[in-house]
């Protein structure tokens, strides 16, 4: 089966579609065959009155904040906010547009939710004064589907012929996929596992294309991977809103108290520019208590 991505994915080749534009353009362009792209693109861009950019992982406790904030600020109208992988969103920002297939976005965000690595970019470039600790991860679980059929339980699990691992691309999800990376081969050399799987090649490993957050539960639900490794609050979303297909499986301990070696991940907050007029107070919204007992039900906590 040919593959648009040389390491690993399971993923038959896109039709790579000719630009078609009546106005030429040199703004960052992302695009991707798949149908997945625009569950990431929220709200409408001409009523809205506060844009937000941010990394994908978090999107569901992003948007009970942001309809809690709409509907205390009705005058705002709406929302367009925007959960891509980071480096989409820095992209955008510095090219000044984006296109999603024929489709122009030239929207400039008032505020910016991504790793902290991401925003020393957004400041370093001068689109913003500084960033905030925001949110912070509960490490990383197996997602398997219902009734886990391969038996997967275990970190050595994943060293087995017949398991096959989905994880977010190297290239395009660059962020997830370092922190998905160093918790399993920390994982192993506490457990005493040779992790020697994540080099099989494309047999066992399935590597997502542009959005592993969409991606994931797709490919077990496709059969095209038996596990996935994911942030715990991803796999908590799907095994809620899809209780019938997923389960999630520790690799230690509990979510609530993960192993050291069980990478964490942390999300920063910035206000880009003077934050137009809404930014500034979707900012202090979002770093107040409402907010943080949001995230806590959908499964983070509060950075420090």
């Amino acid at each position: 089966m040919t593959s648009t991505f040389d390491a690993g994915t399971c993923a038959p080749a896109s039709l790579d579609w000719p630009t078609e534009s009546a106005c030429p353009d040199d703004g960052f362009r992302w695009r991707h065959a798949g149908s997945n792209l625009c569950l990431d693109f929220h709200g409408d861009p001409r009523r809205a009155r506060l844009v937000v950019f941010s990394d994908g992982n978090h999107h569901m406790a992003l948007e009970e904040c942001l309809q809690r904030f709409l509907a205390a600020h009705p005058a705002a109208e709406d929302v367009f906010y925007v959960t891509t992988p980071p480096a989409v969103l820095l992209a955008w920002l510095e090219s000044g547009s984006l296109h999603v297939g024929n489709l122009r976005l030239s929207l400039r965000p008032h505020v910016f939710i991504s790793p902290p690595t991401i925003l020393d970019r957004v400041v370093a470039t001068g689109h913003a004064h500084r960033h905030v600790p925001f949110m912070r991860s509960r490490g990383n679980v197996l997602l398997v589907r219902k009734g886990n059929p391969k038996g997967i339980r275990t970190l050595a699990d994943l060293a087995r012929p017949d398991v096959r691992l989905f994880l977010s691309n190297p290239k395009t999800e660059t962020a997830s996929y370092e922190v998905y990376v160093a918790s399993l081969k920390g994982l192993a050399r506490a457990q005493g596992v040779t992790p020697d799987f994540l080099d099989a090649g494309a047999e066992r490993i399935v590597y997502g294309e542009r959005i592993h957050h969409r991606e994931a539960p797709q490919a077990l639900a496709d059969g095209r991977a038996d596990t996935a490794l994911l942030y715990y609050h991803l796999a908590l979303r799907y095994t809620r809103i899809f209780p019938e297909h997923f389960e999630m499986v520790p690799l230690d301990g509990t979510p609530t108290a993960p192993a050291v070696e069980n990478v964490i991940s942390e999300f920063h907050l910035a206000l880009v520019g003077n934050g137009g007029e809404w930014g500034a107070v979707a900012h202090d919204y979002l770093l107040g208590e409402e907010t943080t007992e949001i995230y806590a039900r959908h499964g983070l906590r509060r950075a420090a």
